[in-house]
C-alpha cells in the first residue's frame, strides 16, 4: 500500500515542471506545518526529546547549504520532493504516533520511542556522510522504520522487515533497535547483505562471524572471487580467520591454504584451477618460478601464463561458459599476465625508444610467438608507446610466416579480447594492414562482430572504439559494410524497443554517414551538439577579456630541445616574451592574448612537475583561466597533463604520440573541448605551425573555422621536403573528425534528453 503523497510525472517543460514541484512542495509543507501543530500537544517533560528530533531534521535540511525546509538532491526535484516529504511530514507523523499512542502509557516508554526516531535520523546522517546510504533511500527508510516501531511495540519480529530491506536501510534499522531480542540474528542478516555487495571485503570483516553457520560458505565465496585475499589470512594460522580457513573442508579453500605455505605463492595463483584439477602441479610451475629471483625464467613464465589464458578463455566461451576461479582479481591470471607483459617486455622496449637499432631495442620480445605478442600488446594498452606498438605489431606479422593469416591468429586465441586488439590496431594505424591479412568475407565477419552488442556493455567504451576504428579504415567497401552492420543493429534495437541500443546505433549511423562529404551532413545540427566545425574566439576570453593558453612541457631531452624552438617561434615584433624562473610568458602586442609555458626543468628531480604546479597557482592568483591547453611531450607524460587540464579548456592540442586514444579521458575533464590530436608520433615540425596558426587566429579574433585551418595547413605540409612530415600530417585529427569524441558528446546529449 502506497503512503504519503504522489507527484505525477508531468509532460511539461523542465522549467515549468521544476516550478510546479517547488510550488507544490511549499504548499504541502506549509499546510503540513499547520496540521501538525493542531494534532500534537507535547508535555514539557518530553519537549527536549522532540527538540532533538527537530534539530536532526534541520541538520538534514542544511546538508544542501540552505535551511529552507527543502532538501535539494542533485538538482532532481522529484527525488528532492520525496526526500523532503519523508524528512518532515513522515518524521512528524512518527512523533504524533508516539505522543498519541495509548499503548505507550508511561513517560519513559514514549521517551524511548522518541529516542528511536532521533537515532534513526542521526544514524542516517552518519551513513549518508560516509556514502553508505543515499539521500534517495530515506523515504524507504522512513517507511520501513515506521513499521518497525509498530512491530517492536507489538512484540513482533523485525526479521521480515530487515530481510526485505536493502543493506543500507537494514543497517540503520539494527543500529537503532540494538536492544531487540533478535539483534544477533538480525545483525547476521545485515552482514550477509553487506558481503553480497562487497565480496572482496569478506575476509577483512568476517572475524565477528567466524563461528556462524554461514562462515564456511563465505570463505568459499571469497576464494572464488579472489583467492589471493585468503593468502595472508591463511598464513596466520592462529588468528580467527586463519583457523576458519584451515578448518574449511572445500578442496578449493584447502588448495589456497596449502599455497599460502609455499614460497612465492603469488606466482602460482593464476594456475589455481589447473592445480585443483591436476592439470598442473606446483613442481611443474616451480621450474619457471625458481625462488622468484634465482632460477626465475621470465620468458618461460610469461609463455605459461599466455597458454593458460588461452585455455581458460576457451572455457569461458560457449558452450561451456565456465569462468575459471583464478581468471580475474588481484594476482589472478589476467592481472599477472598484464604485470609480466609490462615488466618483462613493454617497459624494456619503451625505455629504449630512442634506440635506432631495432635489433637492440626489440631484443626483449624476440623469443615470443605471434600469440604471445598479441597478448603483450593488448595487456599494455595504456602503457605501450606508439613506436613500441608498431614494431611489436610488425614482429608479430613477421613471425606469422610468409603468408600471415589474421583470422588464423584470432582463432588460435579463441578471439580473446579481439575488440581491444582491433581498437588498438585502428588507433595505431595498423587496422587496414591486419584486415588485408584475411579474405574479404572473413574480415567483414570480424568487423560485423566488432560492431555487434555495443548496447550490452556497462559503458560507452566499445561504441567509442567502433567510431574511432571507422575513421581509421581507408577501404571504402569495408566502411560501407560497417555502416550496413550499424543500420542492422539500429533496426533490431528499434524492433525490440531497446532505447540504449537505438541511441548508440543511430548516432553511429549518423556519424559514419557524415564522414562521406557527399552526404552533406552537419553533425552539429543533426546531433544537437555544440559546434564541432568552428569556435568563436570571443568564447575563449575570460572575465577580463583575455585569451589565455597554457602549454605543458616536460624535462626530458625532447622537451628541452623543443622548448627553445617553441619560444623562438614567437616573433619579437608580435609578442613580448618574458622569461621567469619556472615558466615563460608570451603576450601579444596587438591584443590581450597570453601564452604561458612551464620550463622543461629536470624531470629526475621533479622540477618540471613543480614548475607546472607553480604556474597553475600563479594563473589562479591573477584570476587568469586558460581556455586553451597544449601538451608538448611524449605520450607517457600525457596522464600528467590530463590530470592538470584546466576545466575551462575549450581547445586542447595533444602534440604527442598516442594522444588520440586518450580522448575519452580528456572529455571527462573538459566535456565540450575541441580536440586536435594524432594517432601516431607527434612531430615538432607539425605542432609549431598548428600552434602558430591558432595564436594568429586568437590575435585576429572572429571565428576559427577548423576546415579552413586544416585546408591551409594541408597545403603547407604537402610542400614540405620531408616525407616523414608529409605522412605524419595525415595522422593528425581535427575536432570535426574526432568521431569518438563526437559520439561521446552526442550520446550524453541524447541520453540526457531521453531521461527528461
Amino acid at each position: 500500500m502506497r503512503t504519503g503523497f504522489f507527484v505525477p510525472s508531468l509532460h511539461i517543460e523542465p522549467f515549468m515542471k521544476k516550478f510546479t514541484l517547488l510550488l507544490f512542495a511549499g504548499l504541502l509543507f506549509s499546510a503540513g506545518a499547520f496540521a501538525f501543530e493542531d494534532t500534537l500537544s507535547v508535555p514539557l517533560m518530553r519537549a527536549s526529546f522532540h527538540d532533538k528530533i527537530i534539530n536532526e531534521q534541520k541538520l538534514i535540511d542544511k546538508s544542501d547549504g540552505k535551511l529552507d525546509n527543502y532538501v535539494h538532491i542533485n538538482n532532481n526535484d522529484e527525488i528532492s520532493l520525496h526526500v523532503t516529504d519523508a524528512v518532515f511530514r513522515k518524521v512528524n507523523e512518527m512523533r504524533v504516533w508516539v505522543e498519541n499512542n495509548k499503548t505507550l502509557a508511561s513517560n519513559n516508554e514514549k521517551v524511548r520511542y522518541l529516542r528511536y526516531i532521533e537515532f534513526m535520523l542521526k544514524n542516517f546522517r552518519s551513513e549518508w556522510h560516509q556514502k553508505i546510504i543515499s539521500a534517495a533511500d530515506f523515504p524507504a527508510l522512513a517507511e520501513v522504520f515506521s513499521e518497525a516501531m509498530k512491530d517492536e511495540l507489538a512484540g513482533k519480529s523485525l526479521m521480515s522487515l530487515v530481510n526485505a530491506s536493502s543493506y543500507p536501510v537494514a543497517k540503520v534499522l539494527i543500529q537503532v533497535f540494538d536492544d531487540d531480542k533478535e539483534n544477533k540474528a538480525l545483525s547476521n542478516i545485515v552482514y550477509l547483505k553487506y558481503t553480497r555487495l562487497n565480496p572482496d571485503k569478506i575476509m577483512a570483516t568476517i572475524r565477528p562471524y567466524v563461528n556462524e553457520e554461514f562462515a564456511d560458505s563465505l570463505v568459499l565465496e571469497a576464494t572464488k572471487r579472489d583467492p589471493v585475499q585468503l593468502y595472508s589470512y591463511a598464513q596466520s594460522i592462529r588468528s580467527p580467520e586463519g583457523k576458519l580457513i584451515h578448518r574449511n573442508q572445500s578442496s578449493m579453500v584447502q588448495a589456497v591454504a596449502k599455497l599460502s605455505e609455499t614460497p612465492n605463492a603469488l606466482f602460482y595463483f593464476p594456475f589455481l584451477d589447473d592445480l585443483l584439477s591436476g592439470k598442473k602441479s606446483i613442481d611443474s610451475i616451480k621450474r619457471f618460478v625458481g625462488d622468484g629471483v634465482k632460477g626465475y625464467d621470465s620468458v618461460g613464465y610469461y609463455k605459461l601464463l599466455v597458454s593458460t589464458e588461452i585455455e581458460y578463455y576457451k572455457r569461458m566461451a560457449p558452450p561451456l561458459r565456465d569462468t575459471p576461479i583464478a581468471m580475474f582479481g588481484s594476482n589472478g591470471l589476467r592481472d599477472m599476465l598484464k604485470t609480466k607483459a609490462l615488466q618483462h617486455f613493454i617497459s624494456p622496449i619503451n625505455e629504449l625508444h630512442e634506440q635506432s637499432n631495432l635489433a637492440v631495442r626489440m631484443r626483449a620480445i624476440e623469443p615470443l610467438t605471434p600469440q604471445e605478442l598479441y597478448f603483450m600488446m593488448i595487456m599494455g594498452e595504456n602503457d605501450i608507446y606508439t613506436s613500441s606498438y608498431k614494431h611489436s605489431f610488425n614482429r608479430m606479422v613477421q613471425k606469422m610466416g610468409s603468408d600471415p593469416k589474421g583470422d588464423s591468429l584470432l582463432l588460435s586465441v579463441h578471439f580473446d579480447q579481439f575488440k581491444k586488439f582491433i581498437k588498438m590496431a585502428a588507433n595505431f594505424n595498423k587496422l587496414d594492414t591486419f584486415l588485408r591479412m584475411m579474405p574479404a568475407p572473413k574480415s567483414e565477419i570480424l568487423m560485423k562482430a566488432f560492431v555487434a552488442k555495443l548496447d550490452e556493455t556497462g559503458n560507452l567504451e566499445d561504441a567509442v572504439d567502433v567510431a574511432d576504428a571507422y575513421s581509421s579504415i581507408r577501404d571504402q567497401q569495408l566502411q560501407q559494410k560497417m555502416l550496413s552492420y550499424v543500420k542492422q543493429n539500429e533496426a533490431k534495437s528499434i524492433a525490440e524497443y531497446n532505447t540504449r541500443g537505438k541511441i548508440i546505433y543511430s548516432l553511429l549511423k549518423e556519424i559514419f554517414m557524415s564522414a562521406d562529404s557527399s552526404n552533406n551532413i552537419d553533425l552539429t545540427k543533426s546531433l544537437g551538439i555544440p559546434s564541432i566545425y568552428e569556435i568563436n574566439t570571443a568564447s575563449l576570453k575570460d572575465a577580463a577579456g583575455r585569451i589565455v593558453e597554457q602549454v605543458f612541457f616536460y624535462g626530458d631531452d625532447d622537451g628541452k630541445m623543443f622548448f627553445s624552438q617553441f619560444v623562438n617561434s614567437f616573433s619579437p615584433k608580435d609578442w613580448k616574451v618574458t622569461m621567469k624562473k619556472e615558466w615563460v610568458e608570451m603576450k601579444s602586442v596587438k591584443s590581450d592574448v597570453y601564452v604561458f609555458a612551464n620550463r622543461p626543468l629536470d624531470y629526475n628531480q621533479n622540477l618540471d612537475d613543480s614548475a607546472q604546479v607553480h604556474l597553475a597557482n600563479y594563473l589562479e592568483s591573477q584570476n587568469m583561466k586558460p581556455t586553451i591547453a597544449v601538451h608538448r611531450g611524449h605520450s607517457y607524460w600525457l596522464p600528467g597533463t590530463i590530470s592538470r587540464l584546466p576545466s575551462d579548456s575549450k581547445i586542447i592540442v595533444l602534440g604527442s604520440c598516442g594522444g588520440y586514444k586518450n580522448l575519452n579521458t580528456i572529455l571527462d575533464v573538459c566535456p565540450d573541448a575541441h580536440i586536435i590530436s594524432t594517432k601516431e608520433i607527434g612531430k615538432g615540425d607539425i605542432n609549431r605551425p598548428i600552434l602558430n596558426y591558432l595564436g594568429q587566429s586568437f590575435v585576429n579574433g572572429g571565428t576559427l573555422q577548423w576546415k579552413a585551418m586544416w585546408q591551409n595547413l594541408t597545403s603547407l605540409f604537402q610542400k614540405d621536403p620531408s616525407k616523414d612530415v608529409r605522412e605524419s600530417w595525415d595522422d593528425y585529427i581535427p575536432p570535426y573528425k574526432n568521431l569518438g569524441a563526437i559520439f561521446i558528446k552526442a550520446y550524453h546529449k541524447q541520453a540526457g534528453d531521453t531521461d527528461m
